[in-house]
């Protein structure tokens, strides 16, 4: 009997470490790829609207950042700067601040345009950090005309190379 016993608990053991270890395999968890097409989103700003599905037929860069984040807002900074001097590409910028006067402040202290920049003011609770899977860390996509992921954590280098 303690033989069964001991048996039992052995194949337990056994099938829940088997169990657990194949348990969120199937989960992405570093975002989206190159090839996949851009999930769609629409963002209202304090003037304007934004819908993904509105740029198709323009390469755009999608940032996405975060005051609190020093090198996704230094990249999100010197890619703003950069595609505010070529005419091929919309950039879309999107800070996860949870409070708006920290978004304001740092985009005027990064000289930022504000012509297609927003705050999700939910932050790392809102929908749009988790259809980007932002979890593992800030990123940018450049996007085909077709709104495909043809790059992603690109540098403005690396850009002008893509857009020429």
């Amino acid at each position: 009997m303690t033989i069964n016993v001991k048996w039992i608990s052995a194949a337990l053991v056994t099938v829940s470490f088997l169990f657990y270890s194949f348990v969120g395999k199937d989960t992405p968890t570093e975002g989206l790829t190159i090839g996949d097409k851009a999930p769609a989103f629409k963002i209202c700003g304090e003037k304007q609207l934004i819908d993904l599905k509105d740029l198709k037929g323009k390469y755009v860069l999608l940032s996405f950042w975060a005051s609190y984040d020093a090198s996704s807002r230094k990249q999100n900074a010197s890619l703003g700067h950069a595609t505010s001097k070529m005419n091929n590409i919309e950039m879309v910028s999107v800070s996860f601040d949870e409070y708006k006067s920290i978004f304001h402040e740092t985009i005027k202290k990064d000289r930022i345009t504000t012509t297609n920049c927003f705050v999700e003011l939910e932050g790392e609770n809102s929908e749009l950090y988790q259809t980007y899977r932002l979890h593992k860390g800030f990123k940018n996509y450049l996007l085909d005309e077709n709104g495909v992921i043809i790059a992603k954590d690109i540098n403005v280098k690396q850009l002008s190379s893509y857009l020429n």
